[in-house]
């Protein structure tokens, strides 16, 4: 509906008097002179009395019309002096011309609904964004009053989540249309989509100007598995967890936190996508260009345990390159649990054992670094002798005690056989 529909009366007060007028003629150009309209009309008057619970309005009529409280706006709990002024003209749909105690009835939110709901449809068709203040938190959202109420789910309130509803309670906000029910006198909003249209518009120019290769300062806005995204004054960039430093990081929060300044390089732009790529890493020093000039195999040097792992412990040496000391390269004795052998920031000697500049992949070992290392391994590695002397003399012992036992079984066997031959037993 536009405001082509919108029925307003035009006054019909005015009547011309004849200058032979009658007295008794007066009654008839009296009733002439009372504004003529219907239920359902919009008409205009002058409030003349703002009581608590009414407004009184001149309209012109034979009576003054009267607009309850609950006529006057969409807002609940409204005082009233607040809203209008005596003497101040307002315009109010007729609700009925006579009510049970004879008065005009009024409404002036009515007379706005009329008029307002005409430009929200066309603000809806053409894709635009609606001005309204927010009257009232309920569960769920909110109620903005856009000349009608109308309802904001929390959930698109803003593009982030939003826990405090009252604190939005008498802003002007700007939001889209998301629904139009005029039988129902339903309509939805959304600040989020509004906000993400503005965003879009500042992103797309943002983009425009910023080039592949760009040094940008920023603040990291926040941290996810895959890495961190940093506010870089105009949008958010991903850091990849790769790119946030020269080291193995398997978690960013080991790196960065929320709030942290960072510079970064712009690595990659995605118009379409609106993304945008950025590293950290690749502002500073890559220590393996000093490290393959500094180190090599065999080497053995201080480093500090920059993180422990069930399989080992990674040790940090020269300016940033991050080592493996597996966990059979901890101790000469077995390690079981390398977190109860090693903490975090503690400082100790390792040997290079392996070194891969082209993978950048350097194996340590603290118990090679041992001075005392390879006699170790060799006395651990020696079979153990027995000197065989004793034993050979303990089997010469039983030996012969052996025999000696067997020489006095056959001795004593030999005195019973000549005795049983002297009995004459055993002859035949």
């Amino acid at each position: 509906m536009n405001d082509d529909s919108i029925k307003e009366s035009l006054p019909t007060n005015v009547v011309d008097i004849p200058d032979d007028v009658r007295p008794e003629d007066f009654p008839e150009l009296l009733e002439k002179t009372i504004v003529s309209f219907n239920t359902g009309d919009v008409i205009e008057g002058t409030i003349v009395r703002i009581d608590r619970n009414e407004i009184m309005v001149d309209v012109g009529y034979k009576s003054e019309g009267i607009i309850p409280l609950r006529e006057l706006t969409v807002r609940k709990s409204s005082n009233p002096n607040e809203l209008v002024k005596e003497g101040e003209r307002i315009k109010a749909l007729v609700l009925d011309k006579e009510d049970d105690e004879g008065r005009l009835v009024l409404s002036a939110k009515r007379a706005v609904f009329e008029k307002v709901w005409g430009d929200i449809q066309e603000i809806s068709v053409n894709n635009k964004s609606i001005k309204g203040t927010v009257i009232e938190a309920v569960k769920g959202g909110l109620i903005i009053d856009i000349g009608v109420r109308g309802f904001l789910p929390a959930s698109l309130i803003d593009v982030r989540r939003v826990k405090e509803l009252d604190s939005y309670i008498g802003e002007e906000i700007e939001a889209k249309i998301l629904e139009l029910d005029r039988q129902r006198n339903n309509i939805v909003l959304s600040r989020k989509a509004h906000l993400e249209e503005e965003m879009s518009e500042e992103r797309q120019g943002f983009l425009e100007d910023l080039e592949v290769g760009d040094i940008k300062e920023g603040s990291i806005s926040s941290i996810v598995n895959f890495g961190a995204f940093v506010d870089i004054g105009g949008m958010d960039g991903l850091v990849h967890v790769s790119e946030l430093s020269w080291r193995h990081v398997e978690n960013p929060n080991e790196i960065v936190k929320v709030g942290d300044k960072v510079t970064v390089k712009v690595l990659e732009i995605d118009n379409e996508k609106e993304r945008i790529s950025l590293s950290i890493k690749q502002v500073t020093e890559d220590p393996w260009l000093d490290f393959e000039l500094s180190f090599k195999e065999n080497d053995v040097v201080e480093g500090e345990v920059t993180k422990v792992v069930p399989f080992g412990a990674f040790v940090t040496i020269g300016k940033g390159v991050e080592g493996l000391v597996h966990v059979t390269e901890i101790s000469q004795e077995k390690v079981d649990s390398p977190e109860l052998t090693l903490a975090i920031g503690q400082k100790v000697q390792v040997k290079i054992i392996e070194l891969d500049i082209p993978k950048r992949r350097v194996n340590l070992s603290i118990k090679q670094a041992d001075p005392n290392w390879v006699e170790v391994e060799e006395e651990k590695n020696t079979p153990k002798t027995h000197s065989t002397e004793s034993d050979e003399n303990k089997n010469n012992d039983d030996q012969k005690s052996t025999r000696q036992k067997v020489e006095g079984v056959d001795e004593s066997l030999d005195n019973i056989l000549k005795e049983l031959k002297d009995r004459g037993i055993g002859n035949t």
